[in-house]
């Protein structure tokens, strides 16, 4: 069955969406994700100017190394999500197939006198993701192994969790770049599982996803990027400004939060549902994802305001949803922690 939306192009599931998401879960499976943007950038100053530009520190990046990189606005919103690969040539980014044309269209008028070339390479390259975390090979397709949820050096975790408890710390994922002409062979070689079964995996991981988890107002704080996405420590890029403060001083306006949604309902609410509190009514959040996953059963993530408060019971379009919070809410503020104090755990 044909997915819709952000995923049209590709299979939604083949029959079988529970089987689907166990092959998955196992590591036997792979998603067909050749809807996927990939942009090229070459030259000798690539990393340099990516570097100068994204959140995530680019400037030694190692052939076939991976990392997850973002680009804000100058107020500090998440305009691109960035998943970085190198194959020593040339800086391989991975993006939503909407996100291609405008990414490619700014950084082009960003390239100046420096040695850069841009390209749109979403043609000659399709994206397959698998359950592995192995970096690809010499010899091998290049691969974007996704670091979620490790925190990573002079980033931040806003999670409510400890690292080790997280419910993405076992989930293994990534995304190979294979020629389009050999897509067919290559995606087939194992059992096919659809967009159904790999978003329910992503959103049990709490793993954020732009166009999903994003809008124009999204700040990386919000749904925890800055443990996967923000280097703390680099030199000034666009938005810097807004990440620091909020990050020392401050607190994200909004948060995160995992939903359990009643399992009675045929239809599950759809991105843009508003998370209402239950008693009072009062709107605190809108739905950013939902799924159902083969264990938890339907699930979700949601933007809320981040004073709602954790036992409050919500609900969406009538349906019960028991929140679990995300990104705790007195992430933030660093600067007014006593020293080796972190995010509080619940």
């Amino acid at each position: 069955m044909p997915a819709e939306g952000a995923d049209a192009g590709v299979a939604w599931h083949y029959g079988d969406p529970v089987r689907e998401q166990r092959l998955l879960e196992q590591g036997l499976a792979r998603v067909d994700l050749s809807h996927r943007g990939v942009v090229r950038v070459s030259g000798p100053d690539r990393l340099s100017w990516l570097h100068s530009l994204t959140t995530q520190d680019l400037a030694r990046l190692e052939p076939r190394r991976s990392t997850e990189s973002l680009l804000l606005s100058p107020e500090g919103r998440v305009e691109h999500a960035l998943h970085v690969v190198d194959d020593g040539e040339a800086v391989h980014l991975v993006v939503e197939a909407a996100e291609v044309a405008p990414l490619v269209a700014w950084l082009e008028s960003m390239r100046f006198m420096l040695r850069v070339e841009v390209a749109d390479a979403t043609p000659e390259l399709a994206v397959v993701g698998e359950p592995v975390a192995r970096e690809s090979a010499e010899g091998e397709p290049l691969a974007w192994v996704d670091p979620w949820p490790r925190t990573a050096p002079a980033s931040a975790g806003y999670a409510a969790v400890a690292d080790a408890e997280h419910p993405g710390a076992e989930r293994a994922w990534r995304e190979v770049l294979v020629p389009r002409a050999d897509l067919t062979s290559y995606a087939g070689d194992r059992p096919l599982a659809g967009t159904w079964a790999a978003e329910a995996l992503r959103v049990a991981a709490w793993r954020p996803r732009w166009g999903f988890e994003t809008d124009e107002r999204t700040l990386p704080h919000e749904v925890d990027w800055l443990r996967s996405a923000v280097h703390l420590a680099k030199g000034c890029y666009r938005g810097q400004e807004t990440v620091a403060k909020v990050h020392n001083l401050g607190r994200p306006p909004r948060r995160l939060v995992a939903l359990h949604l009643d399992g009675t309902g045929v239809v599950l609410p759809g991105p843009g549902a508003p998370v209402t509190e239950d008693g009072t009514g009062r709107v605190v959040g809108a739905v950013t994802s939902t799924a159902r996953h083969h264990e938890l059963g339907p699930i979700g993530l949601a933007l809320v305001r981040r004073t709602t408060p954790l036992d409050a019971h919500l609900v969406v379009e009538g349906v019960a949803a028991a929140q679990e919070a995300v990104v705790s809410p007195d992430a933030g503020a660093a600067l007014g922690r006593p020293r080796g104090v972190g995010v509080p755990r619940r």
